[in-house]
């Protein structure tokens, strides 16, 4: 079994839309080099331009 990590240890990036910091998810192994926001809302809120 894989060890556990911390979150601290976990990569970080800054969100595109709020300018807010997050933390590498299992979700986003795949693509983690393309996820540019942290949420949905923010997603959706880039993508409308508000």
């Amino acid at each position: 079994m894989a060890k556990m990590r911390k979150k601290a240890d976990l990569p970080h990036k800054i969100c595109a839309c709020c300018g807010r910091p997050f933390a590498w998810r299992r979700k986003w192994a795949r693509d983690w080099d393309a996820v540019k926001y942290c949420s949905d809302r923010c997603r959706n809120e880039a993508r409308n331009g508000t």
